[in-house]
């Protein structure tokens, strides 16, 4: 695997960012299991994050599953990631076919409709933390951003995406995970939103990192470098 992933402060220490591309894993993925456009693009998503958090794992025993389970045509997806980044995951429905939503894009949110997200995290303790809250667009990141949220008490930023290419092969995936830290100061996270309010998708920001060093084959360690200058 030729994925990357990159982790850092910010702001003075008031921030933490987790960054990755993960085209190969996704693209795996999707060999493995056959998958649809839109079932690639939701494990993708969800592999991309569960890629992330894994980062976020404080011992090398760590292990974390990343759990939905929903009403719509994709059935469900699982995940499992360990502190190493390694992941493995599996979506219910893989050969789900949808119509593109009202902005063409692969709808996700509508294979999923319905449903709740569980973070499962073995930390060597005698049970295993679950948290779990309701889908609140179906859109993974939208999700996770919420879990943080509602679970954990931690404000945070979600962006996670997966481009196909036309022969219906990943053509590009990348996730970040921002997190403001208990220290940080309103000036901090005022600059913080207003930064995100105005960064294009992250699927965007991979091909451009794509194309500016060298294409499909780039280095993905140079090309998410590309992605932190940009943003």
């Amino acid at each position: 695997m030729s994925d990357h992933i990159i982790r850092g402060m910010a702001a003075n220490n008031q921030v933490r960012f987790f960054a990755g591309t993960t085209r190969d894993i996704v693209e795996t993925a999707r060999s493995i299991h056959n998958t649809s456009p839109v079932a690639t693009a939701a494990l993708g998503r969800l592999l991309t994050a569960g890629a992330l958090m894994g980062a976020q794992c404080k011992n090398e025993s760590d292990v974390l599953t990343l759990q939905i389970q929903c009403n719509g045509p994709i059935g469900g997806l699982t995940v499992t990631a360990d502190a190493h980044s390694r992941v493995k995951g599996y979506v219910n429905n893989p050969n789900v076919i949808l119509h593109a939503n009202d902005k063409g894009k692969l709808d996700v949110a509508k294979a999923l409709d319905l449903g709740v997200l569980s973070v499962i995290k073995d930390i060597g303790l005698k049970e295993p933390y679950v948290g779990t809250i309701a889908l609140v667009s179906g859109e993974i990141a939208e999700d996770l951003t919420a879990y943080y949220f509602i679970s954990e008490q931690q404000n945070t930023a979600i962006s996670l995406g997966v481009k196909i290419d036309t022969d219906y092969s990943v053509l590009a995936a990348g996730g970040m995970i921002i997190q403001m830290l208990p220290n940080a100061e309103e000036e901090a996270i005022t600059a913080l939103e207003t930064m995100l309010a105005g960064l294009p998708p992250i699927t965007t920001l991979v091909e451009e990192a794509m194309e500016a060093c060298g294409g499909k084959d780039a280095s993905q360690e140079k090309m998410l470098a590309h992605m932190l200058q940009a943003i």
